[in-house]
């Protein structure tokens, strides 16, 4: 029975030495995480080559890079002038109200998306409600609307 005993303690203790990385193995995945310890121009530069979702999974990756990201305005700046391209009204309201880049983004990203295929021609010859993709329908204004329904015509 003892033995039983020493064995469960043993047990409990090495389960506990499992979840404490010995400090070898700290400094070992440290150097992993390029935030840490490159300077900060150089993690914004990596950072600043990704896409929108990209960026924004790299944001939720670790609390490292979440922080880098999160807290650099400009790496949101680059993409929320891609999508001023077509909302630009809605960019620069935003914008005029004081929001940072990154909020301005998050409120027009999709809509840009909505707008673009509308704008392209892409639904111009759909003859009913029936014929149009499910995922296509995003709140606008009645200006934005406006902007489609000239696009349309000048067709």
């Amino acid at each position: 029975m003892q033995k039983a005993s020493k064995k469960n303690k043993q047990a409990v203790t090495s389960c506990k030495e499992l979840t404490i990385l010995p400090p070898a193995k700290e400094k070992e995945e440290n150097r992993e995480d390029f935030v840490e310890l490159l300077p900060p121009e150089v993690s914004f530069k990596i950072f600043s080559e990704l896409d929108i979702q990209s960026l924004c999974k790299a944001a939720i990756t670790c609390k490292s890079w979440n922080h880098a990201i999160e807290n650099s305005d400009h790496l949101w700046k680059h993409h929320c002038l891609i999508v001023r391209a077509v909302c630009q009204r809605e960019i620069d309201c935003d914008r005029g109200n004081g929001y940072s880049w990154k909020v301005t983004l998050l409120r027009n990203y999709w809509k840009s998306k909505v707008k673009h295929e509308w704008l392209s021609g892409k639904y111009s010859n759909i003859h009913s409600h029936c014929g149009l993709p499910e995922k296509i329908m995003y709140p606008m204004d009645a200006d934005t609307w406006g902007e489609i329904l000239e696009a349309e015509l000048e067709r």
